[in-house]
Order: C-alpha cells, then sequence, then structure tokens
C-alpha cells in the first residue's frame, strides 16, 4: 500500500480554508481526513449534549465534502493515542498533519502523541488556523506578552496584511487525497450518546449585522449579533473568512470581537495557570460566598431578576446567551450574590454551544473584578 498521510480534524470542522490540511496537500499525496471523538472529554459530558450533535452534524456536512473532492472522512471514538497505535499498525503512514490547540489537556495529549510517533520516525505536524496570530507573533517591545487588550490590539492591527485572512485553496490539491470509497464511521451514538435533535442553524455573514453591529449589540431584544460563535469554536468556518469579512464590511467593532479571541488564546498559552486559578495570584485571598442555594436559583434561572433570569432560561433551553447578558448573568453571581466566578464558569462550561475554554475563562475573571480587561464576553 501506499504510504498515507493522516490530516486530523479538531476545532477545524470543515475541508475549504483549513491550513494544516492544506499544508499536508500541498506537502505529500495520499492524504486520508479524520477526526477522532475523543473519549477522554466525552467520558465527562451528559449523554445527551447539543454540542456532541453539532459535532456529528458537521462531521456529516463534511464527508459530503469530501466525497466531492474525492475521498472520505474516516470517524473514529476513543483515546486518540490508542487510535494512533492502531492506524500505524494497519497502514504505512508516513506523517500525521493537524492545526494547533492551546488548551493545556490538548498540549498534553498531543505531547504523547508526538513521543509515539517520534518513536516510529513519523513527524507530527501542527499549523495556525484556530487564531490569526498565535503564541508569540504579538508581544511588547520587551519580548513580553500582553495582558491588557488595547495596546494588544493596536499592534494586532498593525501586523495584519492580506496574508494573514487570505484564504488557504484546496481545489487544485484535491488530487493529492486518499482515494478511497471506505467507510469508517464509529458513531458518537453507537457510544452511549443520544441525540436531542437540535437544529443548528448554517453560519450566516448577515452583512447588516455586521454593520451595524456596534450600534445594536447592546440590545439583548435586538437580531444584533452574528450567533457565528459556535462555527468558530468548532471551525465550521474559519478565522480568516471572519476578517475578511469584518474589514471588507468595515467593522471595527465586530473585529474587535475576533481580536478577543486571539488574546484570550494568547493569555491561556502564556498564563496557563489561568485555567484553574486567578490570574493574578493575590485575589486567590477573596473569600467567596458558598451559598448553594442561591447558586441552584442562578442556574434555573429563579433569581426574580427578570433579566437574570431570561438569560439563565435561554441558556439552558438552547444553548446560546446574547454576549450582553452574559455580562449581566456573571456580573449578578460574582457581584451580587458574592458567589466565585469559578462556579459560574463551571456552568457556562457545561452548557454553552459555543463554549471556549480561553474566552470563558477570560470573560468571567475580568467580571469577578481579578485584574484582566475584558469586553468579548
Amino acid at each position: 500500500m501506499e504510504k498515507l498521510t493522516l490530516f486530523w480534524h479538531r476545532r477545524d470542522l470543515r475541508a475549504h480554508d483549513n491550513a494544516g490540511l492544506n499544508a499536508a496537500l500541498t506537502a505529500n499525496s495520499n492524504v486520508q481526513p479524520i477526526f477522532i471523538f475523543d473519549s477522554s472529554i466525552l467520558d465527562r459530558l451528559p449523554k445527551e449534549d447539543k454540542r456532541v450533535d453539532f459535532i456529528h452534524d458537521a462531521l456529516i456536512k463534511l464527508d459530503k465534502a469530501y466525497q466531492k473532492l474525492g475521498t472520505r472522512l474516516w470517524v473514529y471514538y476513543g483515546n486518540p493515542l490508542e487510535i494512533y497505535q492502531q492506524l500505524t499498525q494497519e497502514y504505512p503512514v508516513q506523517s500525521l498533519y493537524t492545526n494547533r490547540d492551546y488548551e493545556s489537556y490538548a498540549k498534553v495529549r498531543d505531547k504523547g502523541i508526538f513521543e509515539f510517533l517520534e518513536s516510529k520516525g513519523i513527524p507530527f505536524i501542527g499549523k495556525k488556523d484556530h487564531v490569526l496570530f498565535e503564541k508569540n507573533e504579538v508581544l511588547k517591545a520587551d519580548k513580553t506578552p500582553y495582558t491588557v487588550f488595547t495596546p494588544y490590539s493596536k499592534i494586532w492591527k498593525n501586523q495584519l496584511t492580506n496574508f494573514h485572512h487570505n484564504a488557504y485553496p484546496i481545489d487544485k490539491h484535491k488530487s493529492n487525497f486518499h482515494k478511497t470509497d471506505a467507510v469508517v464511521w464509529d458513531s458518537v451514538y453507537d457510544n452511549g450518546f443520544t441525540s436531542t435533535n437540535t437544529p443548528f442553524n448554517a453560519p450566516d455573514f448577515n452583512k447588516s449585522i455586521i454593520k451595524n453591529y456596534k450600534e445594536n449589540r447592546d440590545f439583548p431584544a435586538k437580531n444584533g449579533t452574528t450567533q457565528l460563535s459556535v462555527h468558530l469554536r468548532f471551525g465550521t468556518v474559519s478565522i480568516r473568512e471572519c476578517v475578511a469579512k469584518a474589514l471588507e464590511i468595515q467593522s471595527e467593532t465586530w473585529l474587535n470581537e475576533l481580536i478577543w479571541r486571539d488574546f484570550y488564546q494568547t493569555i491561556l498559552f502564556h498564563f496557563p495557570h489561568v485555567e484553574a486559578s486567578c490570574f493574578r495570584s493575590k485575589y486567590e485571598k477573596v473569600m467567596w460566598e458558598k451559598n448553594e442555594e442561591h447558586f441552584a436559583a442562578w442556574c434555573k434561572g429563579k433569581t426574580g431578576y427578570p433579566l437574570v433570569d431570561a438569560g439563565m432560561r435561554e441558556l439552558n433551553e438552547t444553548g446560546f446567551m446574547h454576549n450582553r447578558v452574559r455580562m449581566v448573568v456573571a456580573s449578578f453571581l460574582t457581584k451580587h450574590l458574592l458567589l466565585d466566578w469559578r462556579w459560574g464558569e463551571a456552568y457556562f462550561a457545561e452548557k454553552l454551544l459555543d463554549f471556549d475554554l480561553a474566552s470563558n475563562n477570560g470573560g468571567w475573571q475580568w467580571v469577578a473584578g481579578l485584574g484582566r480587561c475584558s469586553a468579548l464576553f
């Protein structure tokens, strides 16, 4: 069998404008795309979870896109390291490509896979796709990371060129896909999950909403937000496409929201301790209330404060909450009920369709007054 190059989809559930996939196809022939339902992550989720349904639906659409390109998407369920041990036994794998993930679990997981593949002489190559600027690409003059958004955003914009938001081509490389009709589909629904039958909207770059975003985003009753956050979270649209639209429509406010994503990912990369503790350690001394009855009322949307309750009930029912309402309910929890921001952060992590660790963590720490500037929440 001809040597196989694997491309591993993670937070990038699309074939178009995919940096890692483009790199694999440019440098190799016989490229086979795969996705792994990571049991280490899914074992912590309820067996009915709208996010799992979103991923499943996105994978079906992705497989259809690959069929038009002459290949298929192979889907696995289990421990990624064990799956790569299996794949390297079954196929003459010559390399593995993916797009980088900056969360601590992902980095530990990827390190283990890298070391395994390295022991077999197989390179594991990661590319930048989830953000426009990563790691050390936007730094202060003294080469230290920014911890305040405004100066970070100025440098981000100064460094931006057309190269950064140009799409990566796919059609001209389609001859380099592994030609296969083989169906490998380890369904998440055959592994203990049940569909919630939730319908999902396709990504929509509504020009009117983007153009008027600054004027309308502060009013939850208005249809003033794009609701693209879940698509960015799972990569059914690319950050490059979003930035290009913001520049085309000339919406600096919407562009700033996209820059916030990069900023929070940079914070997470340079200060990984924020996943579990305060950005500034002195705020660990804050003495939070531990009233579980108040927390339960907040979670259920039964506080008696109409806007807070409406936001929480919307979250529980749909997995979505308007970004300004997120600020209101988070402020209520930390400033009125005096409950630990981590309680709210964990609840959002459980319920939000668009849950992103870096952005969720950053928003909660700012609302709690823990010393970092924010507005994305």
